[in-house]
Formats: structure tokens, sequence, C-alpha cells
């Protein structure tokens, strides 16, 4: 069985979606960042980290990697153009969705009072807001990032998307991106992957 180290309401989400999704047993050590616990498998400090065997791996975007193509689901080959495609919208939503809402939550709990810059905040609003317009563009008639196939790249920009809501950062009200959101968040997996979240 799987073991994830990490609190639900971080990153660790991304990897629970992913196992709901496989319909793999895990279960889940709620280690906060920067714990004791986090520090013994990743000297960062960051969660999530995946425990399989012997084995820590850390960061989401590689555990969820690791699993989809331990699996050979969720995600296309590596070494085919749909795979380039597919680590391109996730690179986008690490890079740019992403990046846009670590930042302006470092700014506003996590770094030292006295080294924040909390008006950085409206600089990542206007990054996340440009990020939905290239997202907008990019899925097309979707339904997901790489059309009919849901892979690990829409887990991680849906992500991106409840995080979003939790920073108040806002969301489009309709139009494709909020179709995509919507589709992403009626999928059984999330709906299960949510309720342990809730429950945590």
């Amino acid at each position: 069985m799987y073991k994830i180290v990490g609190f639900p309401r971080t990153r660790a989400m991304r990897v629970m979606w992913l196992l709901e999704e496989l319909g793999e047993p895990y279960q889940i050590d709620p280690a906060l960042p920067q714990s004791g616990d986090a520090r013994s498998f990743n000297p960062s400090g960051k969660v999530p980290i995946l425990i399989d065997g012997e084995a820590a791996i850390t960061d989401s975007v590689a555990i969820c990697t690791y699993l989809a193509d331990k699996h050979g689901r969720f995600t296309f080959p590596a070494g085919t153009i749909q795979r380039a495609l597919q680590d391109s919208f996730t690179q986008f939503g690490v890079d740019v969705l992403e990046g846009a809402l670590w930042t302006a939550s470092k700014n506003t709990f996590i770094h030292p009072e006295d080294m924040r810059v909390p008006e950085i905040r409206k600089v990542c609003n206007m990054e996340f807001q440009t990020g939905l317009e290239t997202l907008e563009k990019r899925i097309g008639a979707g339904p997901y990032a790489m059309g009919e196939t849901f892979t690990i790249a829409d887990i991680i920009i849906g992500h991106c998307s409840g995080w979003a809501v939790a920073a108040k950062f806002d969301l489009p009200k309709d139009g494709p991106v909020y179709d995509y959101f919507k589709r992403l968040r009626q999928r059984p997996a999330f709906k299960a992957m949510k309720a342990k979240v809730d429950a945590a």
C-alpha cells in the first residue's frame, strides 16, 4: 500500500486525487510542512512525500508522474509527442498558475512577517488571470487539457483552481475555463479525495 506523508490540505491533494483515480489504496501520515516527520524524508521539509516500499519520492509533480507511468494510466507514453504536449500543460500549471499562487502564499503567511511583500499579491493575481486567459486558448474544445484524455496535467491544473478559491483569487464565472474546472470537480475520484481532505 502507498503511504502519503503530508497534511491533506497541501499539494498532497494532487497525489490523493490521482490515487483515487487509479483505485489504489493508500494511507496518510498528516505531517505538516517543515515538521520532523516531513524532514525525515525530505530535507527541505516540503510535503507531500510518497512512500513506495523502501523508496521516498518527493515533489507532487514527480510523484504523480511516477504513479501514472507505473500504472500506465492518465498519461501518454514517454518519448511521444502527446507526452511532450502533456508535460507542457503540466509545466504551464506549475510555472504560471501555481507560481502566482505560491508567491502570493509565501508573502501572505509562509515567510516570516518581516520578510513578506504584501503588495506582490496584486502582481500575482494579474499573472494568474493572464494564465487563465492562456489556459482558455490552450484547452480549446476540451473536455480536458489533452482533449478527450484525462491526464495528470488536469490534476495539477485542477488543484490550482481550488487553491485559487482558498487564496481568494478570482475564477471565471462562465465560459470554457469555468466549464473545464467544473468538469474536473465532478469526477468521482475528485469528490472522494475532497471528502477525505474535508474530514482531515
